[in-house]
């Protein structure tokens, strides 16, 4: 099953920014067992997780290397100027297709 996870945020939930930067983290290293992931998709303030400073940037290059796609949008991208570390930039009809032809999509 195509499944698409969708990070609009630099953390998991609201609240504690920290708290939710460190929950976010170990999502997404138990997240390739996440039957079917192929793609995480960031727009607005998510865009900041694939930046070199980001807490969770090994565990992104992680599931890059296991074959995810990452994409980050490229209007966010310019918008808080993110040199991008890992993914493919890419832009919102990018997007919105992948989120199309997944039949399951996950928003955190």
């Amino acid at each position: 099953m195509k499944t698409v996870l969708v990070l609009n945020q630099d953390q998991m939930g609201h609240g504690d920014r920290e708290l939710g930067q460190r929950v976010l983290c170990t999502f997404l290293q138990k997240a390739i067992a996440i039957e079917g992931l192929e793609a995480v998709l960031f727009y607005n303030a998510g865009v900041r997780l694939v930046a070199s400073d980001s807490p969770v940037i090994s565990e992104l290059r992680e599931l890059e290397n296991r074959g995810v796609d990452l994409t980050p949008c490229g209007t966010c991208v310019q918008a808080y100027e993110v040199e991008v570390q890992v993914g493919q930039i890419s832009d919102m009809e990018t997007i919105v297709r992948e989120i199309g032809a997944a039949q399951k999509v996950v928003t955190l």
